[in-house]
């Protein structure tokens, strides 16, 4: 089991970065909300979905966003053993070994809304 995050940052003129907005799945609940825990097949290719809710926020002229995907954000949330022992009395970790696929085979995407301004939705 391991984690996928992805934090949404402003990285402003002089380096200085501001998340914006995150999110986490964990590996064996990608099938969402109270389905059954599918444990995860080492080396097969899986789908993950990362909501990171809906916001607002303006990005100013000469700013950048920049999307950090990883497999954790801690402390924000809680630690995963990549194990699938319990977190709070689990005492193995393992490193996780997780890819990013971005061919036509196995593409990958991000969704960002934007509202143009001056509009009002």
């Amino acid at each position: 089991d391991t984690d996928w995050t992805a934090k949404l940052v402003d990285v402003k003129p002089d380096g200085y970065v501001q998340n914006i907005q995150s999110g986490i799945v964990r590996a064996r609940y990608r099938a969402g909300a109270g389905k059954p825990a599918q444990p995860i097949e080492p080396g097969k290719v899986e789908s993950y979905t990362i909501d990171m809710w809906a916001t607002s926020y303006v990005i100013l002229p000469g700013h950048k966003l920049r999307l950090e995907i990883s497999s954790s954000d801690f402390p924000r949330f809680d630690r995963n053993l990549n194990t699938g022992e319990d977190t709070a009395t689990g005492t193995q970790m393992v490193a996780a070994n997780q890819t990013v696929y971005h061919s036509a085979r196995y593409p990958s995407h991000v969704v960002l809304p934007l509202i143009p301004r001056g509009t009002s939705k």
